[in-house]
């Protein structure tokens, strides 16, 4: 059967004067872009910039949403009313896909950013907000989420396209969970070893987790973060050693 996987990245990090990651360069090496919408990163000359650069590479664009947290790069919890953090979520999506249409595409998919991401794994009320703001705003998109977590459940029994996703270079817990960045080895940080990750996710659907057990996963995307030292040339031999694999690279969209 022919593996089909989409190659993610993280994108328009960046704040005003403070660049962050290389996004033209990894824009041409990934198929999905993750495009921060100015809560816990990127500023409105950053979204218009990597949505026009998205678009002349015919790379599939997702707003990537996150709490309103510009200081710790949205990577710390607040425990936000439900109505209030799907009203955040809502004016994210709708302020990239405002640079998108400009750019002559749009907002494709939705993916949760940095504590939000973790947070609904298992919170029930804010999981609910996310999906409810994406049911609001276009229940045609998906959304990118942990394979058995509270969003993809929800999103599901809402009736929402889901799109499982792995990462390559952070660690999980037995319990199918990335590992917290306060703990130590929470970021695959070993070049070979992410990519043999990589091929291994994508092929047999399959990680193995801090404690050496097998976690079964079966991605339709696999996320390489833009931030991680050397992430372009990274997530080149990712794309490489899939391509070698057998792996079809495409956007899930």
């Amino acid at each position: 059967m022919d593996v089909v996987i989409d190659l993610n990245s993280d994108l328009g990090e960046g704040f005003g004067a403070w660049p962050l990651g290389d996004d033209e360069a990894l824009l041409d090496v990934v198929t999905s872009a993750n495009i921060a919408c100015g809560f816990h990163a990127g500023d409105p000359s950053v979204l218009r910039r990597v949505t026009e650069h998205a678009a002349e590479r015919g790379v599939t664009i997702g707003a990537q949403v996150g709490y309103r947290d510009l200081a710790g790069f949205g990577r710390r919890f607040i425990d936000m009313d439900p109505h209030d953090l799907a009203n955040d979520v809502i004016y994210q999506i709708g302020a990239l896909d405002g640079f998108a249409r400009v750019a002559g595409s749009s907002v494709r998919y939705v993916k949760p950013h940095g504590a939000l991401y973790n947070a609904v794994v298992s919170h029930v009320e804010q999981a609910a907000a996310v999906v409810e703001a994406v049911r609001r705003y276009n229940p045609e998109l998906p959304l990118l989420g942990l394979p058995g977590s509270e969003l993809v459940k929800q999103a599901e029994a809402a009736g929402l396209s889901v799109v499982l996703e792995s990462f390559a270079d952070r660690a999980y817990t037995p319990d199918g969970r990335l590992v917290s960045r306060r703990e130590p080895h929470a970021v695959v940080r070993d070049p070979d070893l992410v990519v043999e990750r990589s091929v291994r996710m994508a092929v047999e659907g399959a990680v193995h987790a801090v404690d050496g057990s097998a976690l079964s996963l079966r991605p339709r995307s696999l996320c390489v973060h833009g931030d991680t030292p050397g992430a372009v040339d990274l997530a080149r031999r990712v794309r490489k050693a899939l391509t070698e694999a057998g792996v079809s690279v495409q956007s899930f969209v």
